[in-house]
């Protein structure tokens, strides 16, 4: 039954003279409740809060003066009274209410103070069910839904950072709140308890294995306002899921200027292309553009790596991200900046390439900690028109495949080494990809075409552009292996890789035409590998 409307107006000003403030963050508390003090507002507080402002020497009174009830269940019921939500529902302008506040000795609240139990923190540290339930917080999200949906007579705020812009509000108005004031407080406010639902309707599905359930809600705090997202005329904004991954979103910016829209998305990229080398096995280099790599490469140091990585394609190379699984060193570092390059993000950096760095004041230097587990589970999100899809991360890794050899000859060991390396970079790819490899280094790489053999003859083009560029006498794809990220539907995919120079494959297999394709590299006299693992990305 559709509740009544009753038509009143939400006056414009409202004076501000009792708060009650119930915080776990107490960041900046002592001064912005002396400050409240000073304006004539009385405090109204719980617990630890109270303690804490009565600790600075403040007048408070507890929540318990209010409601003629102590807080019981360890905390768990202390607000959760008509004494006070009927102070924050009641509408002052309705007779009816202000009767009912009168007659249950109901005093106003006209100023909420709240933020909530750290349930997202103590999710991510690892504790165990019964500590992360308690960490569920049920009276701060009742106050802070109460008060926000009657912001035309309270003002509730749920962040720290917005209390010198209240106590300027006060003091602009007089002791009042504006509506617009209490509008967008109560704004922040409902965005937050939902991100917050969310973050604990995600946890639960997790816990209990609900792979796809009936609701699905996804939440995060804005990080940073863009000049523009992906063209200049669309506005665009980063929030943080809170996530703990290592990555763009995680990392320190040590220098340069602000991360763009497309920084963001292609250092992404880059650096979870570059998870997938162990770097107790090898450095490596990931060098991305258009959220495509255009070069990646082992090596026994970073610059090793870089240079080979760049000799793939050093015209794309030019203004893209940089990518390496090992701390940053002064030797990678000089070598680096030597191509225009938009990012670089690594683990750690030393002091001396961080100094390198800093020559170029527009380049991005990102540290992260660590590198993103390519086995991790998770889920990514993409919209789509009224809705959402969601999956679960591609998680596979090609050292954890069954590889089966379908032809005559099998690979030789340097060729597999080649095509477990091409197959890595070709999960990362989009598709339809070919990746084609030698030596630890990718040396043609065919990206998102609508036909598999386009993006082989693209791949083997490269290659060719590379090799003159270099002063070669043919292009590095003679001798080399290739990788494709699904099967070939038909054998001329692999036919143009033979033409490039390629002398083992490695696909998914699955295709109605796989003997064609398998018949083709035996008449070839090349070795093929299945994986029984499709890896593609659109």
């Amino acid at each position: 039954m559709a509740v009544p409307t009753k038509n009143i107006p939400a006056p414009d000003l409202v004076p501000v003279r009792r708060a009650l403030l119930s915080v776990f963050d107490k960041t900046g508390l002592v001064d912005f409740a002396k400050a409240l003090a000073a304006a004539g507002v009385e405090l109204v507080s719980t617990g630890g809060t109270a303690k804490a402002i009565a600790g600075a020497g403040l007048a408070v009174r507890d929540v318990s003066d209010l409601t003629g009830f102590p807080e019981i269940m360890d905390g768990r019921v202390k607000t959760l009274h008509p004494s006070v939500h009927g102070a924050l529902l009641g509408i002052r302008d309705d007779a009816e209410h202000v009767k009912a506040m009168h007659d249950h000795h109901i005093e106003p609240i006209d100023l909420v103070v709240c933020n909530l139990y750290p349930f997202e923190e103590v999710r991510r540290s690892g504790a165990g069910y019964a500590s992360i339930v308690e960490n569920i917080d049920i009276g701060g999200p009742a106050m802070i839904r109460a008060s926000a949906k009657n912001h035309a007579y309270v003002a509730i705020v749920t962040d720290p950072a917005d209390y010198a812009s209240l106590i300027n509000a006060l003091e602009m108005n007089l002791g009042s709140l504006s509506l617009d004031f209490r509008k967008m407080l109560a704004a922040k406010a409902f965005a937050r308890t939902a991100t917050y639902d969310a973050a604990i309707s995600g946890w639960f599905a997790e816990a209990l294995e609900i792979e796809h359930p009936t609701w699905r809600a996804f939440g995060g705090r804005l990080d940073q306002v863009m000049r523009y997202g992906e063209n200049p005329h669309q506005g665009a904004g980063f929030y943080l899921s809170g996530d703990k991954r290592p990555g763009v979103a995680t990392a320190r910016q040590l220098q340069g200027k602000q991360l763009s829209y497309n920084n963001i998305n292609d250092t992404d990229a880059a650096f979870e292309l570059v998870g997938e080398f162990d770097p107790a096995r090898s450095a490596a280099i990931a060098i991305i553009k258009h959220a495509n790599p255009c070069g990646v490469a082992e090596g026994e140091t970073l610059k090793a790596a870089y240079a080979k990585a760049l000799a793939c394609d050093p015209v794309s190379a030019f203004g893209g991200i940089v990518a390496m699984n090992r701390v940053l060193d002064a030797e990678a570092a000089e070598e680096i900046v030597k191509t225009f390059t938009e990012v670089l993000i690594a683990p750690e950096a030393t002091d001396e390439a961080a100094a390198i760095v800093a020559a170029k004041k527009n380049l991005r230097l990102l540290v992260t900690g660590g590198l993103p587990d390519p086995r991790a589970a998770g889920t990514t999100v993409k919209s789509v028109a009224g809705g959402l899809l969601v999956q679960s991360r591609d998680n596979a890794v090609v050292d954890d495949l069954e590889l089966k050899v379908v032809t005559k000859r099998a690979p030789t060991p340097a060729e597999l080494a080649d095509l477990k390396f091409a197959f890595r970079v070709a999960k990362h790819v989009k598709s339809n990809a070919i990746v084609y490899a030698k030596d630890g280094a990718t040396v043609g790489i065919g990206a998102g075409q609508m036909s598999r053999v386009d993006s082989s003859r693209i791949a083997a083009r490269k290659a060719l552009d590379a090799a003159e560029a270099a002063g070669l006498a043919e292009p590095l794809t003679k001798g080399s292996v290739v990788a494709s990220d699904a099967f070939f539907p038909f054998a001329d995919g692999l036919l143009s890789a033979i033409e490039a120079g390629a002398t083992a494959v490695i696909q998914p297999g699955g295709s109605m035409r796989d003997d064609d394709v398998i018949a083709a590299a035996d008449k070839h006299g090349i070795a093929m590998v299945f994986t029984g693992v499709r890896h593609f990305r659109h």
